[in-house]
């Protein structure tokens, strides 16, 4: 019989409320700019980190980040509470079985005035149930409404840490290569510093000899004060620059880590195929949290249109019950019940629709933010599209410009020590060398971002967990 019970109770749970999730029209154009499509017609992109990134030093620190980092973390123990809480709605649908056994003994007291007198005496019950209490027949689907609603908020925190995932390794490589920028600049700091006091020096000789002023030697001097500055600064960002990568990987930078390799090696893919705009529902894993979020509103608006019908509920238990032990198990001891409850709200005060029109509201929010999601994602992909066709033509431009300073540099150097110049020309083209040598470091280190951050933009290779 509570096999029977059962299954009819499982049977009735079918019915559901809750309307059809209609996604919204793409709010955004069908295709990115002609002008910022790289690689029309192929598909879009999906390298995996460590193909996406060249540098062994930087794939031994995104490694360690994936291991240590505590926003990764605290991800990914956030979608283990939203799955405990998905396991916990789920149980909601399925009858609670439960088995007790009580043994009862009490002294009922003497009644004397009775037409039967009756004295004092010991009674015991052993009792022996197995039952199903308060089991919700979900006829019109509002448990089943709530654990879809609590499963896509599961598969919401899934993607929202796959999302994290991304960033974080997006960040490690931002932060990496702002060390190496940091670190070449304070290279050519150190360059600049040496050839610079080298000038002081041919200054110093030419002044002894009487082949030039006074007033060369300060200008080279002030030259040199000026370059020593800028040297303690770029230390300072190194020093900087490593603590921030050092706290993204969430441990100390070991010390056997493989040799960097230079900016100007090819330690990053800065051009990649971006597909279509549509391919982004696919692949970016925030827009398919948002689109979980979405499925989450629409279900909840079946639990709130449900609960305005009657809830039938069922309590039942078969089992024995025996004043002696030994015949507990005897066929005349068998007792059971049943106990259904239909409850139908009348007036709650307007609770009940307040609740419906919450879910409603919360589901357009929802659209909202998918929408917002879509768009957002298509321009960080356009502009960073926008970036990888334009960069590599600047920086080549940046590259006849140093060549130039180098040559004028050279020829004014030439002339100051043939007489034929001034120290003040000579000055003038040594700080345009060293800011345009400045300028294309900086152009290469905005180029590589543009690449992390399209890799990101496009929802590209975030590892597995076990990883």
């Amino acid at each position: 019989m509570r096999l029977t019970i059962i299954a009819l109770s499982l049977a009735l749970s079918a019915c559901s409320l809750a309307s059809d999730l209609v996604k919204p029209d793409l709010p955004v154009p069908n295709a990115y700019s002609s002008r910022t499509t790289i690689a029309d017609g192929e598909p879009a992109a999906d390298p995996d980190w460590r193909t996406m990134f060249g540098d062994p030093r930087l794939q031994r620190l995104i490694e360690l980040a994936l291991r240590n980092n505590r926003d990764l973390r605290l991800a990914t123990l956030n979608v283990e509470a939203v799955q405990a809480q998905y396991n916990i709605q789920r149980a909601a649908r399925l009858p609670s079985i439960s088995a007790t056994g009580v043994v009862t003994r009490q002294r009922i007291a003497a009644d004397r005035q009775a037409d039967t007198p009756t004295i004092g005496r010991l009674q015991t019950q052993h009792t022996l149930d197995i039952g199903v209490s308060a089991f919700e027949i979900d006829l019109f689907g509002r448990v089943r409404s709530l654990s879809e609603a609590a499963f896509a908020h599961y598969l919401a925190s899934e993607e929202g840490r796959r999302s994290t995932q991304i960033a974080l390794i997006g960040t490690v490589a931002d932060s990496y290569f702002a060390e190496r920028l940091a670190q070449e600049q304070l290279d050519l700091a150190h360059r600049t510093l040496a050839d610079w006091r080298q000038s002081l020096d041919l200054a110093r000789r030419l002044k002894a000899a009487d082949q030039n002023s006074a007033l060369d030697v300060a200008q080279a001097e002030g030259q040199v004060a000026t370059a020593a500055t800028d040297l303690e600064g770029r230390a300072r960002t190194l020093a900087r620059a490593t603590n921030a990568l050092t706290l993204l990987v969430g441990t100390a930078l070991p010390d056997d880590l493989p040799q960097p390799w230079p900016l100007d090696e090819r330690a990053v893919r800065t051009r990649l195929p971006a597909g279509l705009p549509s391919d982004l529902l696919t692949r970016r894993p925030d827009i398919r949290q948002s689109e979980q979020n979405l499925v989450a509103a629409n279900a909840n608006i079946g639990a709130a249109r449900a609960a305005f019908f009657p809830r039938l509920s069922l309590t039942t238990s078969l089992g024995y019950a025996s004043p002696a032990l030994g015949n507990l198990f005897d066929g005349d001891q068998r007792v059971w019940s049943f106990t259904p409850q239909i409850i139908q709200p009348l007036f709650m005060g307007g609770q009940l629709q307040a609740e419906l029109r919450l879910a409603e509201v919360r589901k357009s929010d929802a659209i909202a933010q998918y929408e917002r999601a879509i768009q957002t994602a298509f321009r960080e992909v356009a502009d960073g599209l926008a970036g990888s066709a334009t960069y590599s033509s600047q920086i080549e431009a940046q590259n006849r410009t140093v060549a130039s300073a180098e040559r004028r540099v050279e020829l004014s150097t030439l002339r100051y020590r043939a007489g034929l110049e001034g120290r003040l020309e000579v000055l003038d083209a040594q700080r345009q060398l060293y800011a345009a040598r400045q300028t294309r470091l900086d152009l290469k280190r905005e180029e590589i971002g543009n690449a992390v951050n399209l890799y990101k933009a496009l929802g590209g290779g975030a590892p597995s967990t076990a990883e």
